[in-house]
C-alpha cells in the first residue's frame, strides 16, 4: 500500500503486474495509458496536482473517451459500497459501484434506481453524465434524482456538496461528467418499483422496414410510463446469443413500462401485430430483472459509438437508417434508436447541466473494431453527414473514443449552458487538470 496525498491504494506504474488489467476496461480498443495508477480505495488527486499530471478516472469502462497517454489514471472499481436508506428511499453509491449492486440492494425494500440498461455500468459516471436508463420516460434523468455529491475538487479537497452547500458546483457536477473533480461517492433518489412489464421483441431481417415504420408511430400514441427503443442489430452465428437469432439482422424492441401488465399488453398489441417474432421476452418481470431488457452481452470488447439527438423520426429518416445499416448495407454496425422525451423533457426540481432535453429520439450508432482498428470510419462519417441536419446536439454518455471531440462534447450542451460550465471550470479547475475525459476545457 502506498499514499499519494489523500489518495490510497495500490500504485501501479507500467511494466507492474496488473497495470495493464487495471488500465483496461470494458471498451477494450486503446486504453488508457497513464504514467502512474492509483487503484483507489478512496479518492484525491493531491500528487497529480502537486506534479500538474492530468487525470483520468476509471470505474468499468464503459463509454471511454480519447484515451489517457501519460498522467494519473484513478481507479475506482474497489470503491463500490452501496447503503439503502428505505424510509428517505436514497441510496450512497461509492465511485465503483455497478448498476446490479444498487439495484440488488435497494430491491428488498420494494425500491429501484433509474438504472440503465446495462447492470454492470458505473452507477456513479452513468449518472454524473445524465443517465437515460429504463424507466427515464417516466421519472427522468437519472442526474435529476442527486441529493448530494461527495468530490475531491482540484484543490486536493474532499468537498460534501449539495444544491444548498454550493449551487454551482453541485449544477456543473450533474451533466459535466468528470470536468469538475474524482466524485468518490453520490446520494440519489430511489421509486417504489418493484416489477415492470419489459422485455424484448425480436422481428427478422424482412419485418424491419414494418417494425420500424410501426414503433415510430407507435411512439407518438404512448404515455410517459412507457419508455423504448429499437435496435437494428447482425447477430453473430456464435453460441453465445440464442439459437433462433444467430446469424441474422434483426430488430430488437425493448419494452419497459412502468403501469400495470394488463395494460402493458394493451398498449404493445400494435407491435406484436406486425408479424411473427424469432423470440418474444415481454413479460411482468421483478426489476432485478430487468437488464434482460436490452439483454447486453456482458463481454468487454473493442468498439466504436457516437450519436445524434433529433426533434423527430420521420419515414425518410427511417429509411435512410435502413439504407445504412439494414439488411443488406455492406457495414456490419448496430443502429438504435431510443424514444425520449417524456419527464426528461421537462426542468428537473433542482436544476443541473444536463443538455438537450428537448430532443424527442436519440440515434446512436456503434461498430466493433476489426484488426485494422478503423471501426467503419467512413460508416461514422455517413451517419454524421446524414443526421447533420436534423441534430438537436448529442448525449454525452454514448460519446466513445475519437467521438468523444471538443466539438462532439459541446453539442451535448445548450450553447449557454456550455458557456457556464467553461466558467465553472475555469473557477474550479484553471489548470484544466481533469482533462482525461469528454473534456470542457476552462473559459479564457
Amino acid at each position: 500500500m502506498s499514499a499519494y496525498g489523500t489518495v490510497r491504494g495500490a500504485v501501479l506504474a507500467p511494466g507492474d503486474d496488473g497495470y495493464d488489467a487495471e488500465r483496461t476496461g470494458f471498451q477494450t480498443a486503446d486504453p488508457h495509458r497513464p504514467e502512474v495508477i492509483v487503484v483507489a480505495e478512496d479518492a484525491a488527486v493531491e500528487h497529480a496536482a502537486e506534479r500538474g499530471m492530468p487525470v483520468a478516472v476509471q470505474s468499468t469502462g464503459h463509454g471511454l473517451p480519447l484515451p489517457a497517454g501519460g498522467g494519473l489514471l484513478i481507479a475506482t472499481r474497489k470503491m463500490t459500497g452501496v447503503e439503502i436508506d428505505p424510509e428517505a428511499r436514497t441510496a450512497r453509491i461509492e465511485a465503483g459501484a455497478r448498476w446490479a449492486r444498487v439495484v440488488a440492494a435497494a430491491a428488498p425494500h420494494g425500491l429501484a434506481p433509474l438504472s440503465g440498461s446495462s447492470p454492470g455500468v458505473g452507477a456513479v459516471s452513468y449518472t454524473l453524465g445524465g443517465g437515460i436508463g429504463l424507466m427515464s420516460r417516466r421519472y427522468g434523468f437519472a442526474a435529476d434524482h442527486v441529493r448530494s455529491v461527495d468530490v475531491v475538487t482540484a484543490d486536493a479537497r474532499l468537498r460534501h456538496v449539495t444544491a444548498d452547500s454550493d449551487p454551482d458546483l453541485f449544477w456543473a457536477l450533474l451533466g459535466g461528467r468528470a470536468n469538475f473533480g474524482v466524485v468518490t461517492s453520490l446520494e440519489i433518489g430511489l421509486f417504489p418499483v418493484q416489477r415492470l412489464y419489459g422485455g424484448g421483441l425480436y422481428f427478422d431481417a424482412d419485418l424491419i422496414p414494418e417494425v420500424m415504420d410501426t414503433w415510430r408511430r407507435w411512439t407518438e400514441t404512448v404515455p410517459d410510463e412507457m419508455t423504448s427503443s429499437v435496435a437494428l442489430m447482425p447477430v453473430p452465428d456464435v453460441p453465445a446469443f440464442p439459437e433462433p437469432l444467430r446469424g441474422r439482422h434483426v430488430a430488437h424492441v425493448r419494452i419497459a413500462y412502468t403501469g400495470d401488465a394488463a395494460e402493458g399488453e394493451r398498449l404493445i398489441a400494435p407491435l406484436r401485430a406486425v408479424g411473427a417474432r424469432l423470440a418474444d421476452t415481454v413479460g411482468e418481470m421483478p426489476y432485478t430483472d430487468s437488464g434482460l431488457i436490452h439483454n447486453e452481452p456482458p463481454v468487454p470488447m473493442a468498439y466504436r459509438a457516437t450519436n445524434v439527438a433529433v426533434a423527430a423520426l420521420d419515414g425518410d429518416l427511417v429509411r435512410d437508417l435502413l439504407d445504412l445499416a439494414g439488411p443488406g448495407a455492406p457495414d456490419r454496425a448496430i443502429v438504435e434508436v431510443r424514444h425520449l422525451g417524456g419527464a426528461m423533457a421537462k426542468p428537473p426540481a433542482v436544476p443541473n447541466a444536463v443538455g438537450n432535453r428537448d430532443a424527442a429520439y436519440l440515434v446512436g450508432l456503434l461498430s466493433k473494431l476489426g484488426a485494422d482498428d478503423t471501426g467503419g470510419d467512413a460508416l461514422h462519417g455517413r451517419f454524421g453527414g446524414l443526421l447533420a441536419a436534423r441534430s438537436r446536439g448529442q448525449v454525452l454518455n454514448f460519446l466513445f473514443g475519437g467521438n468523444a471531440t471538443t466539438e462532439q462534447v459541446r453539442a451535448a450542451y445548450e450553447p449557454e449552458t456550455y458557456r457556464r460550465l467553461a466558467e465553472l471550470k475555469a473557477h474550479h479547475d484553471p489548470a484544466n487538470l481533469f482533462r482525461l475525459n469528454h473534456n470542457i476545457p476552462p473559459a479564457k
